[in-house]
């Protein structure tokens, strides 16, 4: 170990004597790196300092860049200018960002995309819609869903288009006497989804049974932006006919999937709703700041 005393001036002067010399040799063996260097601003015996403030510079542009939610990145439109949009114009808007958000073709997304997808969403309509809720969540996101019947309320029930058999969890009602309003509303806006395909569906078949009925969930048409808010009532389709959601006859008309194939690519995501105060069906201006002026 050194025991004398470090003469620092001495050698603060030593090691700019050997920066001199390095810096005559540059000159002499490299003058056209050195006209470069100079002509870009840069001292030849600073090459390493300004090195080390671009890295800097582009560490902290890159860090930005990437710590930004990703919807902040593609958001057009100021939150605050949605709210005097009419439905229209909202519907317009939440089509033409998750166009920039969904993958070219119909596949899972990443954790990224949905909570990209979430946060438009919520600007857009001010209702928080999530992949995952309580620590739940399907196989799918974004799918595929196709064309479904109406299911039988109660026993005897009889209306046009209906399933021959009950939805997954029954009926709605027991008698028809008892068939209120709010059940009517779930038939009317019902979706089914594929519980079946859960890894864990059998292992916790009875918790997620009762979780899933009626669990409300946004459904989003990205090609227009129409949105509807619907309950689960059956569970399906089965993988061999490619869909991943089934929607009421209502819910497909509302959506534009009513014609042609009767399917089309969507968003379903869970709706945190505690204490129930987004109604089922059309969803046409931003709850959180009301009707717009615009569609009044």
């Amino acid at each position: 170990m050194y025991k004398g005393t470090l003469n620092t001036s001495k050698l603060y002067l030593g090691l700019e004597r050997q920066a001199e010399i390095s810096q005559k040799k540059l000159r002499k063996r490299h003058p056209h790196a050195v006209t470069f260097f100079r002509k870009h601003g840069i001292t030849p015996g600073q090459i390493r300092q300004h090195a080390a403030k671009v890295a800097a510079s582009v560490g902290l542009t890159g860090a930005m860049l990437f710590a930004q939610p990703l919807t902040q990145q593609v958001l057009s439109t100021p939150a605050h200018q949605l709210a005097v949009f009419n439905a229209d114009q909202l519907r317009r808007e939440l089509s033409n960002q998750l166009a920039t958000l969904l993958p070219k073709d119909v596949t899972p997304l990443t954790a990224a995309q949905e909570d990209a997808i979430s946060n438009e969403i919520k600007t857009v309509w001010g209702i928080e819609a999530t992949a995952s809720l309580q620590g739940e969540r399907l196989n799918r996101s974004y799918g595929l869903i196709g064309a479904e019947q109406h299911l039988a309320r109660f026993p005897g029930d009889s209306v046009e288009n209906m399933a021959p058999g009950r939805g997954a969890w029954g009926y709605f009602a027991q008698t028809e006497d008892s068939l209120t309003q709010d059940l009517i509303q779930k038939e009317k806006w019902y979706v089914a989804v594929q519980t079946l395909y859960l890894p864990d569906w059998q292992l916790r078949l009875n918790y997620l049974r009762d979780w899933y009925k009626y669990r409300k969930v946004m459904v989003v048409n990205p090609a227009n932006g129409k949105t509807v808010v619907a309950d689960v009532a059956d569970s399906g389709p089965a993988d061999f006919t490619g869909k991943q959601y089934g929607g009421s006859p209502e819910v497909m008309a509302y959506l534009g999937l009513n014609v042609g194939p009767q399917k089309g690519p969507v968003v379903l995501f869970f709706v945190n709703d505690p204490n129930n105060e987004i109604p089922l069906g059309p969803v046409e201006y931003n709850v959180r700041t009301g009707t717009p002026l615009a569609a009044k």
